[in-house]
């Protein structure tokens, strides 16, 4: 499922939104007031991520038929379920997520664009599942639709097949696993209270002070927890990872998802 100029558009849209989302608490000074409405920011962000969540949806398929047919909409909704009922089977024993082995798996077949609607709907539907609705949940929607989108764009889709792909698979799971804790760090690193004054977020302090500050509280607080994840992420790819990226690629040629639609005329009688 290949990636139109609209839905380019739309992802660098979501991704700019998340970056200011995200590191807002680097951008400001003492004075500029952005602390003080701090609690403000992730219940706007959670009204405007769905909106531009769904512009990216609506143009996935963005080419010379457009938007998402039937299909797409399907097989978004297998893997996002089946995502969303992997989560709570460890989200809380040590960081031990099956659910990100799957989207790498989803966005290395089906694409990036669909690898990040992926993402972001499966820890949608989670969070309804669990209970877990709350102003994280936007982050962590973002969060994961960015590591899907990574495993979409990792080179040799079409060629790179067999151990070497699970390999570079793997590989891209662990390391993103860290990546996807270290944002969502920055989103609680904000509002923890009660934290040492070396790893506590210091309104106004310069960019490198706060930057050596959030290094600390990565390593103190969620270093196990993110290993946890990347293990497990690296483990399940590289031992299931194989029949699965095989059962997706025959799902995905069955579906056709980019197979034009033609209409013939009724034809001769004699020929019916």
């Amino acid at each position: 499922m290949r990636l139109g100029p609209r839905a380019i558009a739309a992802l660098a849209l979501v991704s700019a939104v998340g970056v200011v989302a995200f590191g807002w608490p680097l951008l400001g000074d003492a004075g500029s007031g952005l602390t003080a409405h701090a609690q403000d920011a992730p219940w706007l962000f959670a009204a405007l991520l769905p909106l531009l969540v769904g512009v990216v949806v609506a143009t996935i398929s963005d080419g010379p038929g457009g938007g998402v047919d039937a299909k797409a909409v399907a097989m978004l909704g297998v893997l996002a379920a089946v995502g969303a009922a992997l989560r709570p089977l460890g989200a809380g024993t040590a960081g031990l997520e099956p659910t990100f082995f799957l989207m790498v798996l989803g966005a290395r077949v089906l694409g990036p664009g669909f690898g990040f609607a992926l993402g972001a709907v499966t820890m949608f539907a989670s969070a309804l599942l669990t209970g877990g609705v709350g102003p994280w949940m936007p982050f962590q929607m973002l969060a994961m639709g960015w590591f899907a989108i990574g495993a979409g764009l990792l080179p040799g889709a079409a060629r790179l097949r067999g151990r070497a792909e699970l390999l570079m698979l793997a590989g891209y799971g662990f390391a993103a696993s860290f990546a996807y804790g270290t944002i969502m760090n920055l989103y609680g690193w904000t509002i923890v209270p009660g934290l040492a004054s070396n790893i506590s977020f210091q309104e106004g302090a310069p960019v490198q002070e706060n930057l050596v500050r959030f290094l600390v509280y990565c390593l103190t607080t969620s270093l196990g927890w993110d290993m946890g994840r990347a293990v497990l992420t690296a483990v399940l790819l590289l031992t299931i990872g194989g029949p699965l990226l095989k059962a997706l690629r025959r799902a995905t040629r069955r579906a056709a998802f980019e197979a034009q639609v033609t209409f013939e005329g009724p034809g001769n009688p004699s020929q019916r």
